[in-house]
């Protein structure tokens, strides 16, 4: 039964399990947290005037740009990135002008200069060298400068929104000596893009352990630079997994997370996400090689999700990851990878419609599409059909049970009952077998008190004891039924402690435990009365003189146990019958034959009308093989016989 329960309970967790969030696979999770990844991007324009020494000249260089990886924390348009990818547009750091400068001087000086000389860039590096530091100070003298920033995001349904910065904190920068400088923080900013309605990303709040799955997404610089892919790259992030690998400090002792999951340039401002689709850390740095430069797999590092909690606490982003998007497409999703196709077109395309044409949205709404038009074939609900049947067994089983406990419930064993004489509780054991019973069979419990059922079915019940006396009644009936209903009476008279001893009169003998004999018996007969229950022997009743089977017949295989009147054991003797006993009540007869497999070797007559109790061989062998002191008892009798019979012998020779 508790086999039973415990299948069940397992088969029910398997099918029933919510979809929380520690229920994704690892696609499912991705696939929950891609659209709120956006491509984060940088860029300085700028116009500078310069007087190579030939007049002002006005020229617009190749723009600064750099790109990194951003996604919204917030439904509302709020997205979180490194400080480090922004820090170009947003603060205009001195390199950033400095590079943009040098690039206009050799575009306003250099390359005139180069093409006077009908030479073109790269063919003279030296000319090139010579001719830049001949004209840097000459230009930068009058140079004006004017830049124009501009930071954007770029969903991957292809819509850029341009970006403000509402919150800074610096990223970690060393001066020349190696040291960090003053302001170096936590390397975060919180942008804001038009208001609407977008997708978004949960932050986690579970503690991380060594060796947690971690998924990071993002725009490397590696995949939107190659030239063998489509430009359709910058609208979807990758995805590169691994597992937290240690737990750092960086040079201000700022915690990080060391994970192996592969990262490059364009990586940074990307989420790291587990298993549930929350955000564990936003990768920071990656490694470098100290000799050449490139980077070093395998040893990247995130900002724990907690610091970025701490980051946004001042701040309008107040419940991380709430989006009506989010609403539909988690339904969506959880219905696509559940099978359930037409939900999870429905679900989907809600959020196609609140934010349309997102990569993966699209992908996936074309896929549940197909599998609703053209459904896979479905394999046999095992597991249901092992969760019904558990259950009908379950309740099958669970009913029997119940039944059972609910007979049984006030039924006591005899060794209880023992036990209750041996605590002394002086339990009244009352013989409540019905009238047939109680008058033929001889034996009853020791100190028993006679109650006859059917009195007590009238009202009449002439029992002297307190009404909490431990009260254990007992019959021959099956399944106790008469000591059963004659409880409940005995309940109805306000006695509260009645028990039904289980087995009646039988279980108690089968324990081997003592019996009174109503009247004289036999050893044997006693010891035969306590292993017979006789509601399943054969009765047979004879008149006085008549045969109950004669010298030389087939013994059919049964033996008798005289319960009323008396036998006569007759024997031809030289040409006559002589009598050799008179049997009473109790006694064993017929099973000499039996015995030895012959025919009867002596006549049994009703000497007055009698009634016999049959016993079939097979009983009897089990009798004999199961209870020793019935064994002893009839071998003691055969004993006798046989002394008996010597003695007739000795005197008639």
């Amino acid at each position: 039964m508790k086999r039973l329960l415990a299948g069940a309970a397992m088969t029910l967790a398997a099918l029933a399990a919510p979809t929380s969030s520690f229920a994704l696979s690892a696609q499912e999770a991705i696939l929950r947290a891609k659209p709120a990844v956006a491509l984060i991007t940088a860029r300085v324009d700028a116009e500078v005037t310069i007087n190579c020494g030939q007049g002002p000249v006005t020229v617009k260089p190749r723009p600064f740009i750099e790109t990194g990886t951003g996604w919204l924390v917030d439904g509302r348009g709020w997205v979180v990135t490194n400080a480090h990818v922004v820090d170009p547009a947003h603060r205009l750091p001195p390199w950033v002008t400095h590079e943009l400068k040098k690039t206009a001087i050799d575009q306003a000086c250099v390359e005139p200069a180069l093409q006077a000389q009908k030479m073109a860039r790269g063919q003279r590096p030296d000319l090139e060298e010579r001719l830049r530091r001949e004209m840097m100070d000459v230009a930068m003298a009058g140079l004006r400068f004017t830049p124009q920033s501009q930071i954007t995001v770029l969903l991957s349904n292809g819509a850029r929104f341009p970006a403000e910065v509402k919150k800074f904190s610096a990223p970690l920068l060393l001066d020349t000596t190696g040291k960090p400088v003053k302001d170096s923080g936590r390397d975060l900013a919180l942008l804001k893009i038009p208001d609407g309605v977008y997708p978004a990303l949960s932050v986690g709040t579970r503690d991380v352990n060594i060796g947690d799955p971690v998924h990071i997404l993002g725009f490397p610089g590696v995949v939107l630079s190659h030239e063998l892919l489509n430009q359709s790259v910058t609208l979807e992030a990758s995805v590169t997994n691994g597992a937290i690998s240690g737990f750092k400090q960086d040079a201000i002792g700022q915690d990080v997370l060391q994970s192996d999951a592969p990262a490059a340039h364009g990586n940074s401002g990307g989420p790291a996400i587990r298993d549930d689709a929350s955000l564990v850390g936003v990768l920071t740095f990656v490694s470098l090689s100290p000799s050449g430069g490139a980077i070093v797999q395998g040893f990247n590092f995130l900002i724990p999700a907690r610091d970025v909690l701490k980051f946004l606490a001042d701040t309008p982003v107040k419940k991380t990851g709430e989006s009506a998007f989010n609403v539909a497409w988690e339904a969506g999703l959880d219905a696509f990878f559940r099978d359930r196709d037409e939900l999870a077109v429905q679900k989907i395309q809600e959020a196609n419609r609140l934010v349309s044409n997102l990569a993966d949205v699209k992908r996936t709404l074309a896929e549940a599409e197909d599998r609703a038009k053209h459904p896979r074939p479905r394999p046999f609900p095992w597991a249901w059909t092992t969760f019904g049947v558990s259950m009908l067994s379950v309740g099958t089983y669970g009913g029997m049970w119940g039944r059972r406990w609910w007979r049984n419930r006030f039924r006591v064993l005899p060794a209880q009952v023992i036990g209750f004489i041996e605590n002394g509780l002086s339990p009244l054991l009352v013989d409540v077998r019905t009238k047939t019973d109680y008058e033929t069979s001889p034996l009853k419990l020791p100190g028993a008190v006679r109650l006859d059922p059917d009195d007590a079915e009238k009202g009449r019940i002439p029992l002297d004891a307190e009404s909490n006396q431990l009260l254990i009644t007992y019959c021959t009936s099956p399944e106790e039924a008469t000591s059963a209903r004659f409880a409940h009476l005995l309940r109805q008279r306000k006695f509260s402690n009645v028990r039904i001893l289980k087995g009646g009169l039988g279980g108690w003998t089968n324990a081997r435990l003592p019996v009174e004999a109503k009247s004289h018996l036999p050893s044997i007969g006693l010891e035969i009365y306590k292993n017979l229950t006789l509601g399943d022997v054969e009765r047979r009743r004879y008149k006085a003189g008549e045969t109950i089977f004669r010298e030389g017949e087939d013994a059919h295989a049964e033996a008798y146990v005289v319960h009323t009147g008396s036998v006569d054991i007759r024997k031809r003797v030289d040409g006559g019958e002589r009598l050799l006993s008179t049997l009473g009540e109790g006694e064993l007869l017929g099973e000499m034959a039996l015995f030895r497999k012959a025919p009867r070797s002596a006549s049994a007559l009703a000497s007055t009308d009698v009634e016999l109790l049959v016993i079939k061989n097979e009983r009897l062998e089990w009798l004999i093989r199961n209870r020793p002191q019935l064994t002893i008892e009839i071998l003691k009798r055969l004993s006798e016989w046989v002394v008996s019979t010597d003695h007739e012998r000795s005197q008639r020779n």
